[in-house]
């Protein structure tokens, strides 16, 4: 009996990154061991699509839901939610927002109380992202992100999930910061470092983040990143069993260290 794959839950995540001595930094969250999904794996944050990440009432301010659409492969509606959802779980889980009281500024710290006070209600969902937006009179800043892949859990995984990745630079006087919940580590990271501590077996990471961070490495500079022109297309890596163990397999063409077992 063949058993149909779960279908895959829309998902988006932003690498922040920023200039440092020798190259790019990467902010990193290590999930925690209690998390059903990933547990104690390095990634960026992100998460689900919520249903409100769609709300029209969203103040817009760089390239239009339509132009969105274009780039990352989808319709509108669904184009508006992943970039909302980028930007809402950004702010969720590292306290950086990607928005500002006009098209051409962004808010420079969020470390208050009454910023933490709408993170949290925005986690137990008791606020919209459109409603704190609206509030506190905010643009959001969709030209501050860069589209760089789509990825698509395996077929077999029980969780699954079709996740847009973005890059976004680290907004002045901003600060990433421990706001607990999902993850029980956090570290601006060089990239390449990262893909060595993960071959050294040192730290766990999903192909997705180490296939992204090589590509980070490879940029060399916040400016090199939000500067690249990306082609979106869905990356769907496969299992295999080898020897007993699972072997992730990515598709051709994608940058990915070839032979890994994990």
């Amino acid at each position: 009996m063949t058993t149909r794959p779960v279908r895959p839950r829309d998902a988006a995540t932003v690498m922040l990154v920023r200039d440092a001595p020798g190259g790019v930094e990467v902010y990193m969250l290590r999930r925690a061991p209690s998390m059903p999904f990933a547990p104690g794996a390095y990634a960026f944050p992100g998460g689900r699509v919520d249903e409100r990440d769609a709300d029209r009432d969203v103040r817009w301010a760089g390239p239009a839901p339509g132009a969105w659409a274009r780039t990352l492969g989808t319709d509108e509606r669904k184009a508006r939610a992943l970039v909302c959802a980028a930007v809402r779980e950004t702010f969720e889980e590292s306290g950086v927002l990607l928005a500002g009281p006009s098209e051409d500024a962004v808010v420079d710290d969020t470390r208050g109380e009454d910023w933490e006070a709408d993170r949290a209600a925005l986690v137990d969902r008791t606020l919209s992202f459109a409603g704190m937006l609206g509030r506190r009179g905010l643009v959001l800043r969709t030209d501050l992100l860069n589209a760089w892949s789509q990825w698509i859990t395996p077929a077999p995984e029980p969780r699954r999930f079709d996740t847009r990745f973005f890059a976004a630079e680290l907004p002045a006087g901003q600060q990433a910061r421990d706001v607990g919940g999902e993850a029980d580590r956090r570290a601006w990271m060089p990239p390449g470092e990262a893909v060595r501590l993960w071959r050294r077996g040192a730290i766990a990471m999903l192909p997705p983040t180490v296939s992204t961070c090589m590509d980070l490495e490879a940029a060399g500079s916040v400016a090199a990143a939000m500067a690249a022109e990306r082609e979106i297309a869905p990356i769907e890596p496969v299992l295999e069993e080898v020897g007993g163990r699972t072997r992730i397999v990515v598709p051709e063409g994608v940058v990915y260290p070839r032979g890994e077992v994990r």
